[in-house]
């Protein structure tokens, strides 16, 4: 039986330059999909399916994130004195969410250099990884998904999401053999390929299940021309030593960490709400488009 994974580690210690200006003072994974910051849709995920919790790798200029999360006691006492009863139970649900552990990664060295500052959080165990960029709606959590496949097989998974091939420079790209509807036994991959250089267009995305032994690996994986240390290196070389699975999640996939994939996940998120959608679905119907 496969150890249980009750741990999700957040990489939130980047710049957030694709969002400047207004990323200069706060973090991108703070911004607002309609009135929830980015990495609360992620964080819910992964109570949803099943964490205990969750490890923030932050840095410098991160500390709204901590802020968010933990209690407010000026704003709750407000919100109880002026009886805003159901806003004070919004608030206090978000920091008693799930247990939040914090370590901060001093220098932007890359995803995996990321990964690698909860080594001492994680212990022994497998785990999971969540970036907030991308924001997953699905009926049934797409990490619980992938957490019931690694319990099936055993193995490290990743998440894979088709993207057009012109955009293969932008992500990690597999390659590998369809096994099941949605599983990909995953036989190679290649970090940012130009299109032409592209084994499939079959992406790997903000959701991942590790074990362990990817530490070691990423202690030892050479930076790459940017003096970034990549997972997507790790994970080659891990591939190497086991058999590693690709998985085709069911759910819509906002790349949110895109001006243009924040602006749809806000229009989309907003039409499925219940206090807004009718009334914004009533208004995009009203533009001269």
């Amino acid at each position: 039986m496969v150890q249980k994974i009750r741990k999700a580690v957040f990489p939130a210690a980047g710049l957030g330059t694709r969002f400047l200006p207004a990323t200069k003072a706060q973090p991108k994974e703070m911004l607002p999909l309609v009135d929830k910051p980015l990495i609360q849709y992620a964080v819910e995920e992964a109570r949803d399916s099943g964490i205990d919790q969750i490890l923030l790798v932050t840095g410098r200029g991160k500390s709204a994130i901590e802020d968010h999360f933990d209690v407010s006691f000026e704003l709750e006492t407000l919100l109880g004195g002026r009886g805003k009863e159901t806003l004070l139970a919004e608030v206090q649900e978000i920091s008693q969410m799930i247990e939040v552990a914090y370590v901060r990664q001093k220098q932007a060295l890359g995803l995996g250099h990321a990964i690698l500052q909860a080594k001492a959080l994680v212990g022994d165990e497998p785990f999971a990884v969540l970036l907030a960029d991308d924001v997953i709606d699905s009926a049934r959590p797409a990490l619980r998904q992938m957490i019931d496949l690694y319990e099936r097989r055993g193995n490290p998974v990743l998440a894979l999401c088709e993207v057009p091939h012109e955009d293969t420079a932008m992500y990690g790209i597999v390659s590998g053999s369809r096994i099941e509807d949605r599983l990909v036994e995953v036989t190679g991959m290649v970090e940012k390929p130009s299109p032409d250089k592209a084994p499939s267009n079959n992406a790997i995305i903000g959701r991942y299940i590790l074990t362990p032994d990817i530490f070691p690996i990423l202690e030892q994986t050479a930076p790459d021309h940017r003096g970034e240390i990549q997972i997507t290196d790790a994970l080659r070389t891990l591939l190497g030593r086991r058999p590693i699975d690709g998985y085709a999640f069911e759910g819509t996939r906002y790349d949110a960490g895109d001006k243009l994939g924040f602006l749809k996940a806000t229009v989309e998120l907003a039409l499925k709400r219940e206090d807004l959608g009718e009334a914004f679905r009533a208004y995009l119907k009203s533009l001269a488009l």
